[in-house]
């Protein structure tokens, strides 16, 4: 396995549209592998191919506090199931030592397939439905800066690309 770099906000890659995954083979679950390596390893609770340069409609997650309840979701449709929203200061990988306040529906219902490529249900609330509506984000190309003013988010990436070009 390998740990694979992570995009940082606001690289304009982290704007692609992810492609549907076609097929499920050997490579992807490699892919599905280092993405689950990168995650822990930063640390996080959730990763998107997109966030590794990898344009393709694939998400891994663990929102356990043991960090061994790794789940993969390939292709992922979402739909809410209440007009309820919640409220989560949520951070991101991509978006490193931020955190703002997100408003999302509460419960939804997540379509996909799995790591063998078969199909599965699930239904969610509290933070695995944040998180999920969080990656699949992500595979739409945006962000949870773009859910915060425009004077947040260009305060956020200010500060970051201070940061970036420290390390360069």
């Amino acid at each position: 396995m390998a740990l694979l770099e992570i995009l940082e906000f606001p690289d304009p890659r982290l704007r692609t549209i992810a492609s549907p995954v076609e097929q499920v083979d050997d490579a992807m679950r490699e892919l599905i592998d280092n993405m689950f390596e990168t995650m822990y390893d930063a640390p996080g609770i959730g990763l998107a191919a997109t966030q590794v340069n990898v344009h393709k409609r694939l998400l891994v997650m663990d929102i356990s506090d043991e960090g061994d309840q790794p789940m993969v979701f390939i292709n992922p449709q979402i739909t809410p199931l209440t007009d309820e929203t919640k409220t989560y200061d949520e951070g991101c990988l991509s978006v490193p030592g931020f955190y703002e306040t997100v408003e999302r529906p509460d419960r939804v219902r997540i379509n996909a397939l799995d790591r063998n490529g078969e199909a599965f249900e699930l239904e969610a609330d509290g933070l695995l439905a944040v998180c999920i509506q969080h990656e699949i984000d992500h595979l739409d190309g945006k962000l949870f800066v773009d859910y915060v003013s425009r004077l947040k988010r260009e305060r956020i990436r200010k500060k970051l690309e201070k940061v970036q070009r420290q390390r360069a």
